[in-house]
């Protein structure tokens, strides 16, 4: 930032259509323009049946899409540092789908 220049006060206001929601599913669809991601419930009915509800789907540019990625990765080495480091189960899933 320039020595003179004055950084903006952001300001962060919840709309009326302002919802939070709990996911453990993540769906990811890529094309030149955008990044798609697709959030859902998953939750496993019977040993071979698996169901996942979407709920709501967000388009990001590339760019505010790597953007995330940056906040994310720093926000789970925060979380490791203070809590230990998250393991991840292995997950068979439909060729081409990321969960």
């Amino acid at each position: 930032m320039a020595p003179n220049q004055i950084q903006p006060r952001i300001n962060l206001i919840n709309t009326t259509e302002y919802r939070e929601g709990y996911a453990n599913s993540v769906q990811v669809r890529v094309n030149l323009w955008d990044i798609f991601l697709m959030f859902g419930t998953l939750s496993q009915t019977a040993p071979d049946v698996v169901n996942v509800h979407n709920f709501q789907g967000v388009y990001l540019s590339p760019q505010q899409a790597k953007a995330l990625s940056n906040v994310l990765r720093q926000n789970i080495e925060q979380y490791e540092a203070a809590f230990g480091e998250i393991h991840l189960e292995p997950q068979a899933g439909p060729a081409g789908v990321v969960q």
